[in-house]
């Protein structure tokens, strides 16, 4: 399989991944036990922009590709905080808590997206995971004794 085919592969993957978790984290927004917010979006939003920026860059070895579950989040949860033409409002105001818990999803959600995408970018390029070394024992140019004499 082509090395442009496997990216693509993962590419879909991320998005896929991130679309979904991003909706369901914006479902679990208004979750309430006994009248006081959970606030388990914003754990999932966190741990997830984290790990899910991670994985795509480790396993498909492209930088483009591990920034994608980052601009997947925050496209579906700007897009959740926008009314629609029905009325419809995902990410709402509401009361004291709510409003926190909400405000606490979409800043610390987009912190973590940023601080990942930092880290990918600023860390060195690297083969996609799985990816056979090119190197061998002896086989590459030089004399082969790393230095000795």
């Amino acid at each position: 399989m082509s090395r442009s085919l496997r990216r693509l592969g993962w590419a879909l993957l991320a998005v896929l991944v991130a679309g979904w978790l991003a909706l369901v984290e914006v479902f679990w927004l208004p979750w309430r036990v006994g009248g006081v917010p959970v606030p388990v979006s914003v754990l999932a939003a966190v741990a997830g922009n984290l790990v899910l920026v991670r994985a795509a860059h480790r396993l498909s070895g492209s930088r483009l590709v591990g920034a994608l579950p980052a601009v997947v989040w925050l496209v579906i949860a700007v897009g959740g905080s926008v009314r629609r033409p029905e009325g419809d409002l995902l990410i709402t105001g509401g009361d004291g808590a709510t409003q926190l818990v909400n405000l606490a999803f979409l800043l610390l959600g987009v912190v973590a997206a940023s601080l990942a995408v930092g880290r990918m970018l600023g860390a060195p390029p690297r083969p996609p995971a799985g990816a056979a070394q090119a190197v061998s024992r002896g086989g590459g140019a030089g004399s082969g004794s790393d230095g000795a004499r």
